[in-house]
């Protein structure tokens, strides 16, 4: 006997799990060091611009696959392209757990940053012995387990028990320490500079092609279009939810968590430093600017260490959002193979805990692996929009997009960019970053276990869609082998 197949119990339930899957640490601290790095005002142009050509179309196109075809990624692709495809829906489906076994490791960080700010007030002043001492111990293994056990239960729970009842508190929670941080900040002597820097575009800066390629991976990777998470959540949606309005939601809705996000930390860091400082410390990676430059900065002003407990407990909730519905995607392909919930979640939290290991206790692990696939991303965004254009992009608007209960329907914008500019947008992402890699590491680019190199993606890569490729029929059937549909 199937399981009942629950559905958000509001529209409100679905838009919070659809913010909380987009609004995650790269808000928090990927965004502010982009634009930062890529000069501020001028960068938010070309970032808000490709919301629309590469974001929300591909958030449409997931929604759509999802509240049609009632599966998770591989049992979607195979019933919208064909069977032959499912690998292609696998492809996504790994990707995103592959980015879950060392996400939950970041969420471990978040968890520990906190408890440590509110017991420890000298860690902002050791700030980079302190993410030294703690990233070479035991520590983070613990935390990671935490962060694995705590996505686990609110998955065991269910979607409207605990997916839908954790981001109701997640989100607003995020939103109100978010907006508290930038009431702090702006409060700073000398913040304005920071405000000026971030709203205020160099136009000359428009002519540098990297602002717009950064402003596009930002967009691309910030949104999480193209993950399958969304496509997981449609599987809940009611009959008459309205996808593209509640897509242009999520995406805008991430838009302005990146912009409050920004508003807190970019002034910080011009109230305390020269500008030139300033920039260093953007460009010190997301780790360095997170985990040892906020810290220092925070130890600087009266209440830091609560200003700093309040920043590492935001970045927890929206660690912990994005964590949660990468768990339900991954238990939502093992339910289509016909698992109950509660046993499909403990294979992925045993999964998740134990190839989440490797990551937890090396640095240098956890950096080549979110270089893979976070690139990798980009790959299953292009079968997104591929799976739309094999089912025929008219076709898939029509029919899937704009149905009965849509308040605001996709017009012809859509075929034209899931057709043409996110291939185009596809291509020019991968010369790009892969160029770069090679500029990087002119000797090493093409090893195969190096951090940032071609070699270790093209491997990686060729490993898990040759598997799936030569696997394919037998993933089509576990997937789809049931034939009966759970009942709504």
């Amino acid at each position: 006997m199937e399981e009942k197949r629950e559905v958000f119990s509001s529209r409100w339930g679905l838009i919070l799990a659809a913010l909380g899957m987009a609004v995650g640490s790269g808000n928090i601290w990927r965004f502010p060091r982009v634009a930062a790095q890529n000069g501020g005002g001028a960068f938010l142009i070309p970032w808000l611009l490709f919301l629309f050509l590469w974001s929300i179309p591909l958030l449409i196109v997931e929604f759509g696959m999802g509240k049609s075809t009632r599966y998770g990624t591989v049992g979607a692709f195979g019933k919208i392209m064909g069977r032959k495809y499912s690998w292609m829906g696998a492809w996504v489906g790994f990707c995103t757990m592959a980015i879950m076994f060392y996400y939950s490791v970041v969420a471990g960080w978040c968890l520990k940053y906190f408890l440590a700010g509110i017991a420890n007030g000298e860690v902002g002043a050791h700030s980079a012995a302190y993410w030294d001492s703690f990233t070479s111990s035991y520590q983070p293994l613990i935390f990671h387990f935490i962060a694995i056990a705590l996505g686990s239960y609110i998955i065991y729970r269910g979607v409207v028990r605990g997916i839908e009842v954790a981001n109701r508190f997640l989100i607003p929670s995020l939103f109100f320490l978010l907006v508290i941080g930038v009431f702090r900040s702006l409060t700073l002597p000398g913040a304005w500079e920071g405000v000026n820097f971030l709203f205020r575009p160099d136009w000359k800066l428009l002519l540098n092609y990297r602002v717009w390629l950064e402003g596009l991976s930002q967009s691309a990777w910030s949104t999480g279009a193209g993950w399958g998470l969304i496509l997981t959540y449609a599987v809940y949606m009611k009959k008459r939810e309205d996808i593209v309005l509640n897509s242009f939601i999520a995406g805008l809705g991430n838009n302005s968590a990146s912009l409050i996000a920004g508003l807190a930390i970019i002034p910080v860091a011009f109230s305390f430093l020269t500008r030139g400082e300033a920039l260093e410390a953007m460009a010190s990676g997301n780790t360095g600017l997170a985990f040892i430059w906020l810290p220092k900065l925070f130890s600087q002003m009266p209440g830091g260490s609560l200003f700093m407990s309040f920043f590492f407990l935001a970045l927890l909730f929206a660690a912990l959002s994005s964590l949660i519905s990468m768990m339900e995607m991954a238990t939502r392909i093992f339910m289509d193979c016909g698992l109950y919930r509660h046993r499909a979640i403990v294979m992925v939290g045993s999964m998740g805990f134990l190839l989440g290991l490797p990551s937890a206790l090396s640095l240098k692990f956890f950096n080549n692996q979110d270089w893979v696939w976070g690139l990798g991303l980009m790959i299953s965004g292009m079968f997104f929009a591929m799976a739309a254009i094999k089912y025929g992009v008219f076709r898939f608007r029509t029919k899937l997009v704009n149905t009965e209960g849509n308040d605001l329907p996709a017009g012809r914008w859509f075929d034209y960019v899931v057709k043409y500019f996110i291939p185009l947008e596809f291509s020019v992402l991968i010369i790009w970053w892969f160029a770069q890699a090679i500029s990087w590491n002119p000797t090493t680019w093409w090893k195969p276990f190096e951090e940032n190199s071609v070699g270790t993606c093209l491997l990686q890569w060729g490993l898990i869609l040759a598997m799936f490729i030569v696997f394919n029929r037998w993933i089509a059937s576990a997937t789809l082998k049931s034939a009966k549909k759970e009942t709504e």
